[in-house]
């Protein structure tokens, strides 16, 4: 076979091998009004869901007569775009961890030249040269890279983690206030019947001449406001569902006939986490985790750059048919590092370093300043529960005696509605009191990031995933 035809014959299957090894672009097209339409087509009725819960949960019952916190979080973590994000910063993460592994492609130069004094007649007076370009790196730039990348790719996965745990934060706060709204409206509800009646009373006594007009209007008055404090609290009630839905990643109208267990909220904890409950938190919180990788990252991008004040090294074999000579050569080059030895680059990766340092003491000594506050407001929080209870026992024995009283003929229905109007403002001080504890609970659970265990899915794939529904 003549040199001509081997020439061909390769250049023809390097060709191939090259396209053959192409990855080829699939268009995935995204349509607003069919995303649209996919988000409200979600419920809490959805077959998946419900084998994804049943795995998670043990749920028997389905669907289940009421919704609990630890349900509507893994709603949340089915539902919610927020981990959708998260996951697909982890796959770009991953992705630069396949590029940052890549080793440099070798150049390919072809040069064909055309000696004008060679007789045609005698010989081919052209002269075919290939020359090949390969790039060896040196001082371990490739290992460095991996290592940044590798780094990072764990920073973005424990970001998940977070994610998913403030939308387990958000599903417990909005159904807090749906329990706040719902039991304020309650009493509310009661309060403005025993204040209707004393309005009534005193409009009696005014007829009889018994009492002031101004006593009256005081009555009134406050029975006007009484009434808007049942609106408003009809209002907040109707934000908790929107806020809720949202943080579900559904809308309002999955959430219509569905029954929320909201008992967790009536009762609180007395004990406050462990001294090594802390510890703990501020050791392996996802945040403090990924700021620490984030900070090895660093490292591995300053020891990148250190590394690439060594120049890397070409080796170039080349052939060469010189009319009708075979040529081989081989040749050895690299950048000579005279005008700058990467001290640039250097001086900015090492001040990335130190800047991540900062940032991981920052995120650590936020995390620490997290906890100790909500473990104070949680403690004082306990205490005003406590006051309240007590001065709720109080009102209620001594309403008891009041009533008591008025079935012996011994005062008016009106000296009893004033009792019973006191116990009521109590119950409601006591409910703001509980909802508080409850709010700083909340904080200090967000700051521990427990009771919840989040499962090795949440940062490894959606629940929507087919795969991860049937595991």
């Amino acid at each position: 076979m003549s040199n001509r035809r081997v020439l061909r014959t390769c250049g023809i299957g390097l060709l191939m091998m090259v396209v053959a090894g192409c990855a080829q672009y699939q268009p995935r097209p995204i349509s607003a009004p069919a995303n649209l339409d996919s988000i409200e087509s979600r419920t809490l009725d959805n077959p998946d869901l419900a084998t994804f819960l049943r795995a998670n949960q043990h749920i028997s019952a389905w669907p289940p007569k009421s919704w609990d916190v630890n349900a509507l979080s893994l709603v949340g973590f089915y539902y919610n775009p927020d981990l959708d994000v998260a996951r697909a910063d982890w796959a770009v993460a991953r992705a630069a961890g396949i590029t940052a592994g890549e080793r440099p492609n070798p150049n390919l130069s072809v040069a064909p030249s055309f000696n004008s004094t060679t007789p045609a007649s005698q010989m081919t007076p052209w002269i075919l040269s290939l020359d090949l370009d390969f790039t060896i790196e040196t001082a371990g730039k490739r290992g460095y890279r991996i290592a940044q990348a590798r780094q990072l790719s764990q920073a973005a996965r424990l970001a998940i983690a977070s994610a998913a745990w403030q939308v387990r934060s958000r599903v417990r706060q909005n159904l807090l206030d749906l329990f706040e709204a719902a039991e304020t409206a309650t009493l509310l509800e009661n309060q403005r019947n025993l204040q209707s009646t004393v309005v009534a009373l005193l409009d009696r006594q005014l007829a009889a001449g018994a009492i002031s007009p101004f006593e009256l209007t005081q009555a009134r008055i406050a029975l006007d406001t009484i009434r808007l404090a049942l609106h408003d609290a009809v209002r907040q009630q109707a934000e908790a569902r929107v806020q809720l839905a949202d943080a579900l990643g559904v809308t309002i109208r999955a959430l219509d006939g569905i029954e929320f267990d909201l008992d967790l909220f009536r009762a609180l904890p007395k004990d406050v986490p462990a001294p090594d409950m802390r510890r703990q938190a501020l050791l392996n919180r996802p945040d403090i985790l990924g700021a620490l990788e984030t900070y090895g990252a660093s490292q591995a991008a300053l020891q990148l750059e250190i590394a690439r004040q060594y120049p890397d090294i070409h080796l170039g074999p080349g052939y060469q048919m010189d009319q009708t000579d075979n040529k081989w050569t081989i040749g050895l080059s690299g950048a000579l590092p005279l005008f700058n030895r990467n001290r640039g680059p250097i001086a900015e990766a090492e001040a990335r370093r130190t800047q991540a340092a900062a940032r991981f003491t920052t995120v650590q000594a936020r995390a620490i300043g997290e906890i100790d506050r909500a473990l104070a407001a949680y403690r004082s929080a306990l205490e005003k529960v406590t006051t309240t209870e007590t001065l709720v026992a109080e009102l209620q024995k001594q309403e008891r005696s009041t009533k008591a009283s008025f079935d012996a003929g011994e005062i008016s229905r009106l000296d009893l509605n004033v009792i019973q109007l006191q116990l009521a403002v109590i119950q409601l001080a006591r409910l703001d009191a509980l909802v508080k504890a409850h709010q700083a609970l909340g904080r200090l659970e967000d700051a521990i990031q427990r009771p919840a265990d989040l499962a090795e899915w949440v940062s490894t794939a959606s629940p929507r995933d087919p795969a991860v529904v049937k595991q």
